[in-house]
């Protein structure tokens, strides 16, 4: 997969970037008459019943019965034919073993043989996803975040070799984390400055800002991070966990990097939740308020080129990550203040859990 060794982050620097982000209406039916034959040959004299999944992710998805069983089938058709299908599924397996509820593979198939694109198929969660319940305002967001930031800690426990995107489900492209954290930093920033989004001036803070703690880039050796963290990629009830799902954008990384993704879309006390649950699991890490603000800002730089390249500010609050009553103005605004948040909280080495 060479296209994953040269990218930081699959949405926005894959070959095809932002394939899948856009604001699908109805699924391919040549795709869907696809599935349904191989699906039929994978699982042969059984009942299936198909039906859209309603995901808005960068994957096709469907809603899976076989003799009532209840399924969810995951479709990656991009250009790349990219396999990361078969190693997130071995990396659910990993997670699995660790405690962490996931949900478990059924079926995988990147080979394209007998269809043009890969296809998974998981256990359906007979849940909504977080984001639901909290742009609802019912999400019980203590217990949430103590329970997410020991879900993080836990995962931890999986120390794959090397730094980045997964070649394999135990070892990483490459052999040094900096190398992997600058990945295309110089495109990211062109491209938001290109794009009207960063002004001359906060580009070149944030690129001193990253040089000047290189330091923090050395690590020894890896953990899992999930990469993509975040409610709607967490199912349950306002007050429990039933599954995180979607590990397709797991690296090997840094601790702290996981827990600042939750920073990209929460205030302080949710975050003080979260880092209570971390620490009841495992120590906080060596300087993990500068690891955590370094992340938010590389995360933040990277969510800001998706959602310029991808239209997310022109989008309404029916859209999952605006909230309700939103617009994609709200989205850009908090987009701006999360990069400034970050960039301040890195200079005065701030404590990420309080105001």
């Amino acid at each position: 997969m060479p296209d994953r060794k040269d990218v930081y982050y699959w949405k926005c620097d894959r070959s095809a970037a932002f394939h899948g982000t856009s604001d699908r209406r109805e699924l391919p039916p040549s795709i869907e008459a696809g599935l349904r034959r191989v699906l039929g040959e994978r699982f042969p004299g059984q009942r299936l019943t198909l039906s859209p999944g309603g995901g808005q992710g960068n994957h096709l998805t469907w809603n899976l019965d076989i003799d009532d069983q209840p399924l969810f089938v995951r479709v990656e058709h991009g250009p790349e034919q990219d396999s990361q299908l078969a190693i997130e599924s071995a990396i659910l397996e990993q997670v699995a073993q660790t405690g962490v509820p996931v949900p478990k593979v059924a079926a995988v198939d990147v080979s394209r043989r007998e269809v043009p694109f890969a296809w998974q198929v998981l256990t359906r969660i007979p849940f909504p996803d977080l984001n639901h319940w909290f742009k609802e305002g019912t999400l019980d967001e203590p217990v949430i975040a103590e329970a997410v930031g020991r879900a993080v800690a836990t995962w931890q426990e999986i120390r794959p070799s090397g730094f980045g995107p997964h070649e394999t489900p135990l070892a990483c492209f490459h052999a040094r984390y900096e190398s992997y954290f600058r990945l295309r930093l110089p495109e990211h920033l062109a491209f938001l400055q290109d794009h009207g989004f960063l002004a001359p001036d906060r580009h070149r803070d944030i690129a001193q800002a990253v040089a000047a703690h290189r330091d923090l880039l050395q690590l020894e050796s890896a953990c899992l991070v999930h990469k993509d963290l975040a409610l709607w990629n967490v199912l349950g009830s306002p007050n429990h966990i039933a599954a995180f799902i979607d590990f397709d954008d797991a690296i090997g990384g840094d601790p702290m990097d996981d827990l600042s993704l939750l920073a990209c879309f929460h205030d302080p006390p949710f975050l003080a939740h979260a880092f209570r649950g971390y620490a009841s699991v495992r120590p906080l890490p060596p300087e993990y308020r500068s690891r955590f603000w370094l992340h938010l800002l590389r995360n933040m730089l990277v969510k800001a080129v998706i959602r310029v390249g991808a239209g997310y500010f022109e989008r309404t609050d029916r859209f999952f990550l605006i909230p309700s009553g939103g617009t994609g103005d709200d989205l850009r605004r908090l987009t701006h203040e999360r990069l400034q948040l970050a960039l301040d909280g890195l200079s005065g080495h701030a404590d990420p859990t309080l105001p």
